[in-house]
Parts: structure tokens; C-alpha cells; sequence
């Protein structure tokens, strides 16, 4: 039989007196509740000097019932285990990870990690795998772009769950959970900003189609109206993905260079940055030159800075991104399910400006 809240309050307390000192999760484990609805009653009933916690455990209360002051930096995950499922440890979400594991062991929790590998049903299994084990919240990024109807069953996890890196179509049940993302529209909107300062009345946007394609299209489109921008012809462009790697670069290369030799286009924003270094390297072989002849900005830095020259690139703040993904997780599990306005936090992305831009044009 579930125990009301103040009688929950005197079997935790009456426990503490038997035993002395306790973890919270073996008090949840006896009370047959919740690890988030024991840690709330402690802290109610360490308010109110009748026990005092100390790093994951409760103590009674210090000598003469008097209230101990807290401790300074106390962790506020202590025993707390979330699950994270991405599709690869490639890319970015190698570095997403990273933050969220440094900032979950710094608040004294621990992540636990499920690989999808863009399989499909894979996302799904992977959530439901973490969440039968125990988790106490989920990170996700799905390997699927967005599109309607995706990740309904997704939302409906008994656990709180925020999306990472990935926008939900509006009306899906997706869209109505928590999410942190890089803002890759306003990254768009940077780099042709950026190309338009240096002369450029025309910038081109080629693409692949990945998750963050939508986004790069609708802010390149509201860059290239708001700064009174010619049309580049066949943009945006997206790289065929039905095709064979060498095939896609093939065929990119040939409509690069039919922009810059054709059109009079001397400016284009590339995504991703590896398809971008194979398309300069064999521009170059071709006669073209970066950024004398195309000034090139690429969206996401995973190797730009490597190639020759090096490419200015739209970083995205990764490590930041699983970061913040935590903390609303955070607030999310603290809260235990009472009622709140779901959040969907941005992040701006950063230009490294590098030398594939040059000076300003025609200078």
C-alpha cells in the first residue's frame, strides 16, 4: 500500500534511527518508491532539522536537533544514472557525449550509453533497453531525420526525457519534449553574413541531407532576402546521397565549378566539412583556387582547420550541447513529474574565421 507523504516522512525517519546512516537509494528500495521521491522527502525533512544529508546518504539529525549549515558545492545527482542514445560516436556526438558525462560525474551521477546506429527501430530498442534497466532519465538523438510522425513511441518513455540535436516537426508528440540543439539556422545566417561583408553578392549552399539540411536551408534563405542577395543558380544544391561517396563528390565538384565558372558565384557555404575538404582538394586540381577564385565556409568543424587552406567553418558548441542537455534533464527528474512548461533551449554556434574566405572581394 502506498504510504502518504508524512507517513513516508516517519518510516524514513524511524529507518535513520534503527540503522544509523543510510543511502538514499537503499531508503528507496525499503520504502518501494522512487530514488527523486526520496530525495525530495529528505530534503524536506532536512529543512527541517530532523536528519541531515550528506553526499548520496542520511544521517540523524546533529546533536540538540540544531540544523547544520549545507554543504558548500553539494552535488545535486548523487546516485543518479541517465541512459543516452545517439546513432554514432562519430561527428559531433562524440564531443555531445563528453559533455554530458562530464557534467552529470560532476553533479555525482553517471551516464550509461546506448548506440543506435541509424538502424531503424534502433533508437527505440536502444531507450527501451536503458529505461528497463533502471535509468532515471534519457538523452536522445535520434537517428532520424525529421519528418512527421517521428519518435511517438519515443515520447511516451515513463521516464523524463530530452531530445538532443534534433527538432521535431510541429504537431508531432516529439515536438512537445524537452530539447537542447545548436540553432544551425542562425549558423547559416552567420555565414553568409560573413561572405556578404567581403564583398560576396551571390553565395551559393551545398548540401548533404542530414538532420541539421532543413535548418540550413531555411536560415541561408532568410540571410540571402535580409541582405538583398542575388539568387545563386541551383540553390540550394543538395549532394544526391543515393550515390556512391566518390560518385556525390564527383558531381558536387562539377556543380561548384559551374557556379564559379559559369555563373560569376564566388562564394558558398559547404555542409558537412568533410565533403567540403574533398571538394576544394580537387577544385584546386582543377585549376581553382581558395579562396582567390571561391571563397568557401563550411558548416560544422570537425576537420576544416586541417585542410589546405585551412576552411573557415559554422562550429556548433558541442560540448556545451551535452552540457545543457543535462541540466534540463536535471530540473526535469527534480521536479518528479509535476507539471511545468516544457522547454526547447538553442545554442548559438561559433565562426572560426580561417583563411579559405580571403580578403574582401574584388580588393
Amino acid at each position: 500500500m502506498r504510504l502518504h507523504v508524512d507517513q513516508r516522512h516517519e518510516r524514513v525517519l524511524e529507518l535513520v534511527r534503527q540503522r544509523g546512516t543510510l543511502r538514499v537509494s537503499d531508503l528507496a528500495d525499503e520504502l518501494g518508491v522512487s530514488t527523486v521521491t526520496v530525495r525530495r522527502d529528505v530534503e524536506t525533512l532536512a529543512e527541517q532539522g530532523r536528519l541531515r544529508r550528506v553526499h548520496g546518504s542520511v544521517l540523524g539529525p546533529a546533536a540538540g536537533g540544531v540544523r547544520e549549515p549545507a554543504l558548500a558545492g553539494a552535488r545535486d545527482a548523487e546516485g543518479l544514472v541517465v541512459g543516452m542514445v545517439v546513432p554514432t560516436l562519430d561527428y559531433s556526438f562524440g564531443e555531445i557525449v563528453q559533455g554530458a558525462r562530464e557534467a552529470l560525474e560532476a553533479r555525482g551521477g553517471r551516464l550509461v550509453l546506448g548506440l543506435s546506429g541509424y538502424v531503424a527501430e534502433g533508437d527505440e530498442e536502444q531507450a527501451g533497453r536503458l529505461v528497463a534497466s533502471g535509468v532515471d532519465g534519457l538523452l536522445l538523438t535520434p537517428g532520424w531525420t525529421p519528418a512527421p510522425g517521428c519518435g511517438a513511441r519515443i515520447a511516451e518513455r515513463a521516464v523524463p526525457l530530452v531530445l538532443v540535436e534534433r527538432l521535431a516537426p510541429p504537431g508531432s508528440q516529439a515536438a512537445e519534449l524537452d530539447r537542447v540543439r545548436t540553432d544551425s539556422a542562425q549558423g547559416a545566417a552567420m555565414a553568409v553574413r560573413h561572405l556578404a561583408a567581403l564583398g560576396h553578392g551571390s553565395v551559393a549552399l551545398v548540401l548533404q541531407e542530414t538532420a541539421h539540411a532543413g535548418q540550413l536551408r531555411s536560415g541561408y534563405a532568410a540571410a540571402v532576402e535580409a541582405l538583398g542577395l542575388a539568387p545563386a543558380p541551383g540553390s540550394p544544391y543538395t549532394a544526391p546521397p543515393e550515390l556512391p561517396e566518390a560518385e556525390r563528390v564527383d558531381v558536387t565538384v562539377r556543380h561548384v565549378r559551374g557556379l564559379v565558372e559559369e555563373h560569376g558565384v564566388h562564394a558558398v557555404l559547404m555542409h558537412g566539412d568533410e565533403l567540403a575538404v574533398m571538394v576544394v582538394s580537387r577544385l584546386k586540381a582543377l585549376g581553382l583556387r581558395v579562396p582567390e577564385d571561391l571563397a568557401v565556409v563550411v558548416h560544422d568543424d570537425q576537420a576544416a582547420g586541417l585542410a589546405d587552406p585551412p576552411l573557415t567553418a559554422v562550429a556548433a558548441p558541442k560540448r556545451a550541447v551535452g552540457e545543457a542537455a543535462v541540466a534540463l534533464l536535471l530540473e526535469r527528474v527534480a521536479a518528479g513529474g509535476a507539471s511545468s512548461p516544457r522547454r526547447h533551449v538553442d545554442l548559438l554556434p561559433s565562426l572560426r574565421v580561417r583563411s579559405s574566405c580571403g580578403a574582401a572581394y574584388g580588393a
